[in-house]
């Protein structure tokens, strides 16, 4: 089957694999019709990405038809078109026994720490596979990052009355928005990139944008909340220098939240962080529940994310177009693979 290995930093080998087909009792058979490109896939590529090794299959974003089912499989059957949930777990350790997949100690993500999806076909344990009657393989193959904002602003506890800072505009960040905006909370964004911004204020509900500088940064925000400055700041980035000026940014009291991640380790001046008395909180991955509450809401027409995808490729095409979603120019906001 056709198959696309990142077998190290740069460089992408298109290639033929065989699978062995046989089930577990638990297992199904899927093939991948559409696999979403994330910052995952382009931080493995450039050779940053934590927890990785190679070679890898990457793709965790997947809208996958089901083939084959074993015995005991009773959530999905043939013909299914699904999402597939990418944080597995391979023993029912203490995080995964109080309800936190998204970070058991021995968790596996398909196409980080395991093969994914960039090959015709694939088994995994079917209960990790979500069906939609009404959604496309497209749709399908971007509700993976949707759970990462949606898990965000739930660790957050966002309410109505809340003053919200999404840092980052990327597909994560646009994720963020839409599920604090949801909550009904005044929500801005920050970025670096005015284009960015303005696909931000044409795409979501928020309420403003600022332009980061560093010189009025805090002075934009406060035009932009009444004088006030944001009770959460929700950073996307994953850069040490934007998430370090997060602690600026938070009101005091204030509550903030490390989307993205960076290899390295992160410092800040303890009086201050007590003076603020802030809450910091890490987000990782997504739940079950987010995968199931973003289905019915893209089912029922509260979510569109159509625009979002701004690059499409055919499976062959895609090696040699992954250099150019790397640019910022190219104004790449999703791309997607088909197969």
């Amino acid at each position: 089957m056709k198959t696309i290995v990142l077998e190290e930093p740069g460089k992408f080998n298109y290639t033929y694999t065989t699978l062995n087909e046989d089930l577990q009792p638990d297992e199904a058979l899927v093939k991948v019709h559409r696999v979403g490109i994330c910052g995952t896939d382009l931080h493995a590529y450039q050779g940053n990405q934590p927890f990785f090794s190679y070679p890898r299959i990457l793709g965790h974003e997947l809208g996958v038809e089901v083939l084959k089912v074993g015995a005991e499989v009773s959530n999905v059957a043939v013909g299914d078109k699904c999402l597939v949930e990418p944080y597995q777990n391979k023993t029912q350790d203490q995080a995964v026994r109080r309800g936190f997949t998204n970070c058991g100690e021995n968790i596996s993500v398909l196409g980080v720490h395991e093969d994914g999806g960039m090959r015709e076909r694939f088994k995994l344990p079917a209960k990790y596979l979500h069906k939609s009657a009404k959604l496309s393989y497209e749709q399908l193959a971007v509700i993976e990052p949707l759970g990462i904002g949606c898990h965000a602003v739930n660790r957050a506890n966002i309410q109505p009355d809340d003053l919200v800072l999404v840092v980052g505009v990327g597909p994560i960040g646009l994720a963020t928005v839409i599920f604090a905006t949801a909550q009904g909370a005044k929500t801005v964004v920050m970025d670096v990139n005015e284009d960015r911004l303005s696909f931000a204020q044409k795409t979501t509900n928020i309420h403003g944008t600022v332009v980061a500088r560093q010189d009025n940064t805090i002075d934009k925000l406060r035009e932009q909340f009444g004088g006030d400055l944001p009770t959460v700041v929700l950073d996307a980035t994953g850069n040490k220098h934007s998430m370090a000026k997060a602690l600026d940014y938070a009101a005091p009291a204030g509550r903030i939240v490390f989307i993205g991640l960076f290899q390295g380790d992160f410092t800040f001046h303890d009086p201050y962080f007590h003076k603020k008395e802030l809450t910091l909180i890490a987000s990782r991955n997504a739940l079950t529940a987010d995968f199931k509450q973003i289905i019915q809401m893209m089912e029922e027409g509260q979510i569109d994310v159509s625009q979002w995808i701004t690059h499409r490729s055919s499976f062959e095409e895609m090696v040699d177009k992954f250099d150019g979603w790397l640019q910022p120019e190219t104004g790449v906001i999703k791309a997607v693979v088909s197969l």
